[in-house]
């Protein structure tokens, strides 16, 4: 049985225009085939506004910058996280990433501080010596013999987190990159089936899972077991979630809420980056014009020594370039919200319980504000063009209250590490390979990255 989705040209009872699909599941299934074309196509078609449905629920696009900035930032209060992030729960439970209200505010206060600039400085020292043991373990490898790039980052970003945020070396722990991506492929699968599969069902993905979040749920509680006792408001993010629930007398509950919040943290602090890196370096093996001017830079820049938090504003060309990668394949591609009370977005009425999309996939792709969108050029981001766009037409980490509390780390941590291969390596996409997006809460990089690794 082949199901096709139609498309609706005018809005109707004061409802903008959209793709539609069959009765009951409207467009559930092509989504579920391909989330990030689906948004791609229905953004290109419909412009700054579009209203489609999966299954019973109702959904609004809306890509424009006015748009992302009334209900992001503007009217936050009146939106709640939404389809996707609710439905991610079951797997993920109630971390920074899906909690809400007084219990979102206590965890943001509580490891904020771990993020703030004077921390930078010292976070820098462990993103510089793990980026020198990359280089220096790539600098031995075969040339004819392609090494995974994906599996690379996510080793290299856990190994930065695990000692910059929670004191803690995770590189005996080499599986739980893997047991990440299982807890991804469900959290998307609830997305896609509304929750209506339990997860006692036995079916293998629910295996996997259980298998997965286990693994994960040990390695938290390790780290919790290791502090026993311990409360130290000025530590890492581990010492600062003791304190934030010190008093608590329910253990389970204890528990439970730490294990939410480590394993967002672990699953947020490695993914994002380790995502930009893959997409940083793919696009700058396809343009080798940008390639040698990072390595320029970064030669002229650092010279033969390792870099400091200080040579940040010196790599200004190297920035430009992660910029640009991630206006094309930002680790955030979708912020689900849902409407807790009658509102209005560019002139289109919403009302409660309607989800609402801000996808910077989309966003950075509208060719009001972004001339030639599919083009990779890094020049988009000199001074004066950034001044002359809205704030709100780039959102690759999202804005507002709920910011990515790590995104400055992130972007300090690919620009370094970017300049420091640069100088020395050149890294070349495998021959006829297909480098794919897949969209699920990141926007990684299907099937892995191989590349080969040569002298720049």
């Amino acid at each position: 049985m082949t199901t096709t989705t139609t498309i609706t040209t005018t809005g109707t009872r004061g409802r903008p225009p959209g793709p539609t699909g069959p009765p009951l599941i409207g467009s559930l299934i092509p989504v579920g085939r391909d989330r990030l074309g689906f948004m791609d196509r229905t953004a290109r078609r419909y412009g700054d506004v579009a209203r489609f449905r999966m299954g019973p629920r109702e959904m609004y696009l809306f890509n424009h910058p006015d748009h992302a900035r009334h209900v992001l930032h503007d009217r936050h209060a009146n939106y709640h996280k939404g389809v996707g992030l609710v439905h991610a729960k079951r797997a993920l439970g109630e971390g920074l990433l899906t909690s809400e209200g007084d219990l979102w505010r206590r965890q943001r206060r509580a490891v904020q501080p771990a993020f703030q600039r004077e921390r930078l400085a010292a976070a820098a020292t462990d993103i510089i010596d793990e980026a020198d043991k990359l280089v220096a373990s790539w600098r031995g490898q075969d040339p004819a013999e392609p090494v995974d790039v994906t599996h690379e980052m996510t080793r290299y970003t856990l190994a930065v987190l695990g000692r910059s945020l929670l004191g803690t070396d995770l590189s005996p722990h080499q599986t739980i990159g893997d047991a990440f991506a299982v807890v991804q492929d469900q959290a998307m699968f609830e997305m896609m089936t509304l929750n209506a599969v339990p997860l006692w069902f036995p079916l293998p993905r629910n295996r996997r899972f259980r298998k997965a979040r286990a693994e994960l749920e040990a390695l938290v509680n390790s780290m919790v077991d290791a502090r026993a006792g311990r409360y130290d408001p000025d530590g890492d993010v581990v010492d600062r979630l003791l304190y934030l629930y010190r008093d608590e007398t329910d253990e389970a509950l204890k528990r439970r809420r730490l294990r939410d919040e480590l394993v967002t943290l672990l699953l947020a602090g490695h993914e994002t980056t380790s995502s930009t890196l893959g997409w940083t370096w793919s696009l700058m093996d396809r343009h080798p014009d940008v390639a040698d001017r990072v390595r320029d830079e970064a030669r002229a820049v650092l010279g033969d020594r390792k870099p400091t938090y200080e040579d940040l504003h010196d790599l200004r060309y190297t920035s430009m370039v992660v910029e640009e990668a991630i206006r094309l394949y930002p680790p955030v591609w979708l912020l689900t919200r849902q409407a807790l009370e009658p509102d209005e977005i560019g002139g289109w009425p919403i009302r409660p319980g309607n989800d609402v999309l801000i996808s910077p996939y989309t966003l950075h792709r509208n060719a009001e504000f972004w001339p030639d969108p599919e083009r990779f050029d890094p020049e988009r981001f000199t001074p004066d063009r950034v001044r002359a766009r809205p704030k709100y037409a780039y959102l690759p980490f999202g804005a507002g209250p709920r910011v990515c509390v790590g995104s400055h780390l992130g972007m300090a941590e690919a620009v370094l590490v970017t300049a420091m291969v640069a100088r020395d390596l050149r890294l070349r996409l495998v021959p006829g390979y297909r480098v794919r997006p897949e969209a699920r809460l990141s926007l990684g990089v299907r099937g892995g990255l191989p590349m080969t690794v040569h002298p720049a």
